[in-house]
């Protein structure tokens, strides 16, 4: 069977029949010489080595991974890097103070001596990926072959037990094969369709990057909450940075003597313009989708996880709004958190609203009737499949009242009392004696308490906690919540203020671990608060233990079923924060009986701006407003229009993890930086939908005129080398 499932991914990734030219986020280093014609065809100029060369130069070694969470571009010979601004913001928001505001005002380095260290910020740039899934199955063999008492101990489910149990620690030893720390490369192993392959990708990272650039908050997050995964668009959504490496053009810990990184290869940035259909591609990291799961994972995806982080975050962003709004300091210091936790709640709205209105989970339920149907057909394929869709149903209705628990319990207080984050992590650096762990986890600290304030987290706590109490019945209330009533009469707000005024943890004295002293910590109040709901954390996570191992071993049936079916069509993993490719163009599309052009211009921003005096989403500097109104676009104009164009759209297959990503011409050229999905098709995490689904970017002509003409940077321009 894993002979046959080997020879089904090497047919499927060598497949092009009926490809969709925009659906698919595809490994460089897999695709093949009719994939690459169709591609061609739609108008890309370069041949496969010059995207994909692991022995050489190409495309993308000018992409890279953004600090673990997003994607740039280098576009300048001397390691200059373009991201969005919501990429950079929270190493923005670092940088700034209420004294120098640069998150509000914008920044320009007009000197390489007036570049910021972004402190604890790195790139990695990509070098090579390839398939290791016999190395890891072959260790997974001999581990079940290890264990044979694990038959009587788990019953049927020992194997997939067993899986869960060492797959981390054997992707990791596999990993450390392929890590060459003298030469700075780092390795990891990631699962790939649901588990069934797996692929080694190399990195080298740097970790001196500075900040060059940025425009104002009222520019790089225009619209703000208002607009955020809307269409149409005119967010000024970048920020650029540079990368420094030592004398050697390797990787080097900060230094001033450091000098500006001379890449491999950078990709460069093009005034030409576009219009409909032009082919536009992106290369970057998308972060995670489920376009595998099944239509009961996408149920409880719906009821439960999305559920509880629409409620819980819209109280608990009420309160860290009435803060940031009450004291600028406040606000600069929770401005990354509120915009993060923000982003993912209204994603959340969305799909659920999305996944509705297209019927995902009646599309998927046709799709899953048809491999009911193949499976019939064929002897062998009901004794490998036959209980998958009976097991999966059954498992996901064991364990939803567990799961909706844990989604409120992760909500309101695991990511959403700091103190909670502050207290585990003290805890481990208390118990650990491993000097890197210490550094690593102090360093953690001391970033938390630098951007944390104990008033709006007492609040927090306060809140979320009767908020809680509200949404959850009495079975699943952690023991604290006997202590409330018992000893301040339910009062939460009482509870809080106790909490804080003996816990020496919200204390920022005690950060990088200088002061924490073990027997204090073990009795602290927030380590009894923690302890009480991660007891119960526990005693659910137990409980649905079984259904957690059944749904993970059919879910990954369910795709390899999925797979053997439609093998004569291509199919493309699931992201997982690898770099992928998307080929498209440049596509408008209609929806409700409104159509939606493919590009804003200036004069949209500047009616959003008059029209929207009340919105502080569009509220706009003077000097910026009328600068734009000068119309003056010199060559940044678009070649037809004669404007400013701002964003544009695409139907390239991005998520979370692209903002940032290049959109490339044909040629290789950047005419944009991918920053966001639109409304209409948030359900494009786990189905992609032809004619809705698109891309949303930043045009590089914008970009560049607000360097140039709201910067008055010239010499980033002349860097960039635009006439």
């Amino acid at each position: 069977m894993r002979k046959n499932l080997m020879m089904l991914m090497a047919v499927l990734l060598a497949t092009t029949s009926n490809i969709k030219a925009d659906e698919g986020m595809w490994m460089l280093n897999t695709i093949s010489p009719k994939t690459a014609e169709v591609m061609k065809g739609l108008g890309l100029k370069l041949t496969p080595e010059e995207l994909y060369n692991p022995d050489g130069t190409s495309l993308k070694d000018a992409v890279v991974n953004f600090g673990g969470f997003c994607s740039g571009v280098v576009v300048s010979p001397e390691g200059l890097v373009f991201t969005n601004h919501h990429c950079g913001f929270g190493a923005i928001q670092s940088l700034s103070t209420p004294e120098d505001d640069i998150l509000k005002n914008g920044f320009v380095a007009n000197t390489r001596a007036e570049e910021r260290p972004a402190k604890g910020l790195f790139v990695a740039f990509f070098d090579r990926s390839e398939d290791v899934t016999s190395q890891v199955n072959t260790v997974l063999d001999s581990i079940y072959a290890a264990h044979p008492e694990a038959v009587k101990k788990y019953g049927k489910n020992w194997k997939n037990k067993l899986y869960e149990e060492y797959i981390n620690n054997v992707c990791a030893e596999i990993a450390s094969k392929y890590a060459q720390p003298e030469k700075h490369i780092t390795a990891e192993v990631l699962p790939y369709y649901t588990g069934n392959a797996f692929y080694v990708s190399l990195y080298k990272e740097y970790h001196d990057v500075r900040l060059v650039f940025t425009p104002s908050q009222s520019l790089g997050k225009f619209g703000g909450d208002t607009d955020n995964w809307m269409w149409p668009r005119q967010t000024a959504d970048f920020s650029v940075f540079r990368v420094y490496a030592g004398a050697d053009n390797e990787p080097a810990a900060y230094n001033p003597d450091n000098r500006p990184y001379q890449p491999k290869r950078y990709a460069k940035v093009s005034t030409k313009g576009y219009k409909q259909g032009d082919y536009c591609m992106t290369i970057g990291y998308p972060g995670s989708t489920d376009r595998y799961l099944s239509s009961f994972g996408i149920a409880e995806r719906v009821d439960v996880d999305n559920i509880a982080r629409i409620q819980v975050r819209g109280v608990k962003q009420e309160v860290w709004k009435k803060w940031m709004n009450f004291d600028r300091a406040i606000g600069i210091k929770y401005a990354s958190k509120y915009a993060s936790s923000s982003n993912y709640w209204k994603n959340s709205i969305g799909m659920n609203k999305a996944i509705a209105d297209l019927d995902v989970i009646g599309e998927k339920q046709k799709l899953e009737a048809k491999v009911q149907e193949w499976i019939k057909q064929d002897a062998e394929r009901k004794a490998r499949f036959g209980r998958m869709f009976g097991d999966l149903k059954k498992a996901y209705k064991q364990r939803k009242e567990a799961q909706t628990a844990l989604s409120y319990l992760y909500e309101s207080f695991l990511g959403g009392v700091e103190l909670f984050r502050i207290t585990r992590t003290a805890n481990s650096l208390i118990s650990t004696s491993d000097s890197h762990t210490r550094t690593s986890l102090g360093n953690s600290l001391t970033k938390i308490y630098k951007d944390y304030d104990n008033r709006v987290d007492k609040e927090a706590l306060a809140v979320l906690l009767g908020n809680y109490a509200q949404e959850m019945n009495n079975k699943h209330l952690p023991n604290i919540y006997n202590v409330i009533k018992k000893q301040f009469g339910g009062d939460y707000k009482a509870y809080a203020e106790d909490v804080f005024s003996r816990s020496m943890l919200d204390d920022g004295n005690y950060n990088a671990g200088l002061s924490l002293d073990s027997a204090r910590i073990a009795n602290d109040a927030a380590t009894i608060m923690v302890n009480d709901v991660l007891q119960l954390v526990k005693s659910l996570s137990k409980e649905s233990e079984n259904a957690d191992i059944t749904i993970k071993a059919n879910e990954k049936l369910l795709c390899q079923a999925i797979l053997e079916m439609e093998m004569d069509e291509p199919h493309y993993s699931d992201a997982n924060f690898s770099m992928r490719l998307s080929y498209g163009f440049v596509a408008d599309y209609t929806n409700g009986g409104v159509h939606h052009n493919y590009f804003t211009t200036s004069q949209s921003l500047i009616d959003k701006i008059e029209n929207g005096k009340e919105n502080p989403d569009y509220m706009m500097e003077t000097a910026t407003t009328e600068l734009l109104k000068k119309g003056q676009w010199g060559k940044y104009a678009d070649k037809e229009t004669g404007d400013l164009q701002l964003c544009f759209l695409t139907n390239n297959d991005i998520t979370g993890g692209n903002s940032g990503s290049p959109m490339f011409d044909g040629e290789g050229n950047v005419i944009g930086l991918a920053f966001d999905g639109n409304w209409d098709a948030m359900s494009s995490d786990i189905s992609f939908t032809q004619n809705l689904t698109r891309c949303i970017g930043v045009d590089i002509r914008f970009v560049l005129y607000l360097i140039d003409c709201w910067g008055k940077a010239p010499h980033i321009i002349e860097e960039l080398g635009v006439k």
